[in-house]
């Protein structure tokens, strides 16, 4: 018996599964849909293991286990690691793993053959840029399955891990060519649905005075990415909806706390985050070796900020206060680091996308972030320039109520 098999029988899955009527679904559809898996490189604790393995084995959120809605049916690696566990993987489940990307939509027949794409490209052997952002082949990946699309005039649900690309013209390109080709395009960081300790959702419609994110010292743009988007999973709720980001700035070193003097980010708003930490370091924050700060300047007046403090945070640590109260709420996004559990909520999204056609949260959100992270790490190149961002204006409604995983998690 394989491992899903013994998990499913154990734990009396078509009683758990976290979507609502998936099992008994299930067991009235003959047909399964089918998935293409497409990797950078597949290795344990690589996002490759935390998605694909998760459709492969199913998934746990607190005591609720779901297992897999769909037939993983193909695997393109295009670097295969060192202690690659694509290969055993294919093997036990029975899915081959293909040499191109066409092949492993089409999976021979010439036309478009799976219901659903899920491209991951974080890990593997590629190359930084000297803006320090790490050139991994989102797009190039994306544009061959949108090619399969137009031959096979037919096209499926995509999601893709992260940011949708390094660059804001190969990022605007992936979000027209899903409206262009009618498909559901989803997109973004775990954290951003993870739990949150304590539960904090502000109402849609909220005016803010000023909000933070406070996270750690991973500030190339792989990290950077993470605090952006949780960043916007709060503030996108603002009254007026989202209209976009009009200019940036990324500051280091003593720049840092002379922004937080002149007023341009909140000190107070950066003690009350840290009040939400589990794990913190000791000192001051102003005894950090490297701080970082994003400032984010939006479209209706709003501004915000990501504060990293790399050896006293790793956490992701939002604070904000309401317009017209002394009050400043807080909240951890928490991550399980002991069994990567954070990415269990995103997964569920991506079945349910894949499911229903439906996302449980806007793709703007993060082709708005991609963007954003694009324009601050040219900002760092130039010398910590603030930046104007015409191109930003990003127009979309937050959710009547944000999604993230409930409880306390694992």
């Amino acid at each position: 018996m394989r491992r899903r098999e013994f998990v499913v029988s154990a734990a009396a899955a078509g009683a758990l599964g976290a979507l609502p009527g998936r099992a008994a679904q299930g067991a009235k559809n003959a047909r399964r849909k089918k998935i293409a898996a497409l990797s950078t490189t597949y290795h344990v604790r690589s996002h490759s293991d935390n998605f694909i393995t998760r459709f492969l084995e199913g998934w746990w959120i607190n005591d609720q286990y779901t297992p897999p809605p769909f037939d993983v049916v193909s695997l393109y690696m295009d670097q295969v690691h060192p202690a690659d566990i694509g290969y055993r993987l294919s093997t036990a489940y029975g899915f081959p793993v293909t040499k191109t990307i066409e092949e492993a939509l089409t999976l021979g027949t010439g036309k478009l053959a799976v219901d659903g794409v899920i491209l991951i490209a974080e890990h593997g052997n590629y190359p930084f840029n000297d803006r320090q952002q790490h050139l991994y082949p989102r797009f190039e990946f994306f544009k061959q399955v949108t090619d399969v699309y137009r031959k096979s005039k037919r096209s499926a649900p995509v999601f893709v891990d992260k940011h949708l690309s390094y660059d804001w013209t190969k990022a605007k390109t992936m979000y027209d060519l899903s409206r262009e080709l009618n498909f559901p395009l989803m997109a973004g960081s775990s954290v951003s649905v993870t739990f949150r300790r304590p539960e904090l959702d502000p109402p849609l419609g909220v005016e803010f005075d000023d909000a933070i994110m406070v996270g750690g010292g991973w500030v190339t743009d792989g990290g950077i990415f993470h605090d952006l988007e949780t960043l916007q999973a709060f503030v996108e709720r603002r009254k007026g909806g989202e209209t976009g980001i009009r200019a940036v700035q990324y500051l280091k070193g003593p720049a840092v706390w002379k922004a937080a003097e002149e007023g341009r980010w909140s000190k107070e708003l950066m003690q009350a985050a840290l009040g939400r930490a589990e794990k913190s370091g000791q000192g001051r924050p102003e005894d950090v070796k490297a701080p970082v700060a994003c400032l984010l300047e939006y479209n209706d007046g709003f501004k915000a900020s990501v504060v990293a403090l790399g050896g006293l945070v790793n956490e992701y640590l939002v604070a904000y206060r309401r317009k017209g109260s002394k009050e400043i709420e807080s909240t951890n996004c928490y991550v399980p680091t002991q069994n990567s559990n954070n990415f269990s909520g995103l997964t569920d999204a991506i079945a349910h996308m894949i499911e229903t056609g439906k996302r449980r949260y806007p793709v703007e959100r993060t082709l708005l972030t991609t963007g954003a992270l694009q324009q601050l790490m040219e900002s760092l190149f130039q010398g910590g320039k603030r930046i104007e961002t015409p191109m930003l204006t990003v127009k979309y409604s937050a959710p009547a109520k944000s999604y993230y995983m409930h409880g306390m998690g694992s």
